[in-house]
């Protein structure tokens, strides 16, 4: 069995930047990059923004480019392992964690869940039945299939600003559909947003159905009218209303989780209530989540874990 000192569960931007650093303090560290199915590559959900625009030192970078850049750190290090494998099991023996995956099973004297999120599923009639055929959730992604069509995001916040934004350059129409009275993103992409003739906002309104044949969506089913009809034909919904935590396996480990069922964490040192496990990043009640600051808290992660294996001299 391989043993590690830091064992880091979830390979997006929080987990590498923990890893990197957990290196610089000498702990021997391996990092699991499948977590939660496609959605877990390494780099995690910031890999599927199409522009990160408020990350220090970079004044314009691709998601994408910006999680390579900071995986690339972590592997300088000769320290450092990351395995594309899913972490099925935590249990204590002795002074020990034990990890299962379906390949193996390792030990590691210290634990940092950075699960991250997923995205939350629209639950109205026909949306299952699309997915993947004109119901989506990654713009970036998916984007570039709708050229000269009509398409439509579901949400408010400042993500389906984002969606909408990179739908206009490929879509002839964009509707933001909104159940709420005014969407809500960042006032530079509400700007954007406004100045953007393909675009546009329906507010206090939700769809009810999503209907198509073979060939995929073709129309989507209003609870309000809009111009008169209950409906808008379109190809492609693309559903951006938040995102759900992934914090199961934490919860199973004895890790306290809130309401939201999102990790309990003393937000100066990123501990958990179980002794020698960490969390950090979005997964975390942390108010506040945005990559920068879930780099942050894995940095701050990482030291404590180094801290606690100083502190109780812990050997195998």
């Amino acid at each position: 069995m391989e043993s590690y000192d830091f064992a880091i569960i979830g390979a997006g931007g929080t987990g590498l930047a923990a890893a990197m650093y957990g290196a610089r303090l000498g702990l021997k560290t391996i990092v699991f990059g499948s977590t939660h199915g496609s959605e877990a590559a390494v780099g995690g959900v910031i890999t599927t923004t199409n522009l990160v625009e408020n990350y220090p030192g970079f004044k314009s970078i691709s998601g994408f480019d910006l999680a390579k850049k900071i995986e690339e750190h972590a592997k300088e290090y000769k320290e450092v392992s990351i395995k594309n494998e899913k972490v099925i099991e935590v249990r204590k023996k002795g002074n020990l964690f034990i990890l299962k995956t379906g390949k193996s099973e390792y030990s590691s004297r210290t634990i940092l869940f950075a699960t991250g999120t997923k995205w939350k599923k629209l639950d109205v009639k026909g949306a299952k039945e699309f997915e993947g055929r004109g119901v989506n959730y990654c713009a970036l992604c998916d984007g570039p299939l709708y050229k000269g069509k009509i398409v439509a995001v579901v949400g408010g916040g400042d993500s389906a600003a984002k969606d909408a934004l990179i739908l206009a350059e490929h879509a002839k129409k964009v509707y933001i559909i909104y159940r709420g009275e005014n969407i809500k993103p960042e006032p530079i992409n509400l700007q954007k947003i406004k100045a953007n003739k393909k675009i546009e906002v329906v507010t206090k309104t939700n769809i009810t159905e999503i209907k198509g044949n073979d060939s995929g969506v073709g129309e989507v089913i209003l609870d309000k009218l809009l111009n008169g009809k209950n409906k808008i034909e379109l190809e492609g919904v693309f559903v951006a209303i938040g995102h759900e935590v992934l914090s199961e396996l934490a919860d199973k480990s004895g890790v306290k989780l809130n309401s939201k069922k999102e990790i309990v964490i003393n937000h100066a040192t990123s501990e958990t209530n179980v002794l020698g496990i960490f969390a950090a990043g979005d997964v975390t009640d942390k108010h506040f989540k945005q990559l920068i600051t879930g780099v942050a808290d894995g940095c701050t992660a990482a030291y404590s874990a180094f801290e606690f294996i100083k502190k109780e001299n812990l050997v195998e």
